[in-house]
């Protein structure tokens, strides 16, 4: 049999590749572990967010500037997320995930060290403007990339990461601040650690999310509410109103308002108040998975009129008891008034619209975030002060939330809010 050399190039293209030719496979963390980490970056993302809250009164020693301006720096980061998350919230889909978020855990270490040397309001504002930014880009790729790895798992935590973020943030703060030395530092230079631990983490989890033309056409921020959505939007705009100012009126002068209530100066207590509201609103979300969505909107309204209620009492009566019970009971009506309007909204959108109609709820949450945080510190100072403030803005809260419970109970009935729009409905 003679042997040609075709048929060496046959044989020879047979064999196995040599070893060296081999690739050798990147480590990756599983799965479980990758979605864990991108909800602790939500976590972390949301504590540094919260961090400040306790140390407003110090700032305020230090540099001499009044409520006023604790709103503003309070506003101007609620105002930056929603320009971040407008613009960037579906960058990831085109660029992939990693790479927002390198960018974002990127600029929120440059918050840290910012705000750890920071002298002066000048640099506490631009702080927390780069702050909002990082954030709002961050969590639309953390929310995907949760929802990429595990879809139910993922629809809870970007309910539950964000409002236990902001507790941990709060009272791990305040006790920094209370128990530890460098109270404007320290607090700072923790999460910077951590931050940076979790860029490594991130090195090594994979990639979720395919590149895909259109990034550029994707930073143009879509607002748009179809027509089956109008109604129950009207309904649930009061509500999420509600919520996200009393969550912003606590974040910005809530410390103060504790401090005359209970006498105390006490920085565990200025954080404790943000914490009850956001582990309340946190733990309601998770208690309330099944309940239908009108269920949870009257809950969540009723609690938030409960609560606001009993926090003016104990305002009123200058009781720290009265006070946090209050907290907790409207945190159990901010987790559910807002999941509550999510749920009833959002699934009455087609699939391709969608994106846009929760556009213009987040627009409507942040704004109501800051907006009236601002509002309010003006009225501090040149209205009637801060204890008749905090219950002219409870008594708008309770007004707003008793609108929507109205709402609710009149509209519950309606096929428009029972029947979720099909994703092959366009109409």
């Amino acid at each position: 049999m003679t042997v040609t050399s075709t048929d060496y190039r046959r044989a020879f293209a047979t064999q196995p590749a040599p070893r060296t030719a081999h690739r050798r496979r990147e480590f990756r963390l599983p799965d479980p572990v990758a979605f864990y980490l991108q909800a602790s970056i939500v976590v972390s993302f949301l504590a540094g967010s919260s961090a400040p809250t306790p140390l407003y009164a110090t700032y305020q020693r230090e540099w001499g500037f009044s409520p006023i301006t604790t709103t503003v720096v309070f506003g101007i980061y609620a105002l930056a997320v929603l320009a971040a998350l407008l613009v960037f919230g579906s960058l990831s889909d085109h660029v992939g995930r990693r790479p927002v978020l390198f960018a974002g855990i990127a600029l929120q270490m440059i918050t840290m060290v910012v705000l750890a040397s920071a002298d002066g309001v000048p640099a506490l504002l631009f702080a927390r403007v780069v702050q909002g930014l990082a954030t709002g880009a961050a969590l639309g790729a953390l929310g995907a990339g949760m929802l990429d790895l595990d879809r139910a798992r993922g629809t809870v935590a970007n309910a539950v990461a964000p409002m236990t973020g902001t507790a941990i943030g709060g009272i791990a703060s305040g006790l920094l601040v209370q128990y530890l030395p460098a109270p404007t530092h320290l607090v700072y230079l923790a999460l910077l650690a951590v931050l940076a631990l979790q860029g490594v983490g991130v090195l090594l989890i994979r990639e979720t999310s395919a590149t895909a033309p259109g990034a550029l056409e994707s930073l143009r921020p879509r607002l748009g509410v179809p027509a089956a959505a109008r109604r129950p939007l009207l309904v649930a705009v009061p509500v999420a109103v509600a919520v996200w100012a009393l969550a912003g009126f606590y974040g910005s002068v809530g410390p103060a308002v504790v401090a005359r209530v209970t006498g105390s100066t006490s920085a565990v207590l200025g954080g404790a108040a943000l914490f009850v509201l956001a582990a309340g609103g946190a733990l309601t979300v998770l208690l309330l998975p099944a309940t239908a969505p009108h269920r949870v909107m009257i809950f969540g309204s009723s609690a938030l009129i409960a609560g606001v209620g009993t926090t003016l009492a104990g305002i009123q009566l200058s009781s720290a008891t009265v006070f946090f019970a209050g907290a907790a009971v409207a945190g159990a009506g901010f987790g559910a008034g807002f999941q509550g309007a999510i749920r009833t909204v959002i699934p009455l959108a087609a699939t391709h619209e969608r994106a846009g109609l929760l556009s213009a709820v987040y627009v409507v949450s942040y704004l109501a975030m800051g907006l009236p945080a601002v509002i309010g510190g003006f009225l501090v100072v040149d209205g009637g002060g801060l204890l008749p403030t905090a219950r002219e803005y409870g008594a708008a809260v309770m007004a707003l939330a008793a609108l929507a419970l109205a709402g609710t109970l009149l509209t519950r009935g309606e096929r428009a809010v029972a029947q979720p729009v099909a994703d092959g409905n366009r109409g």
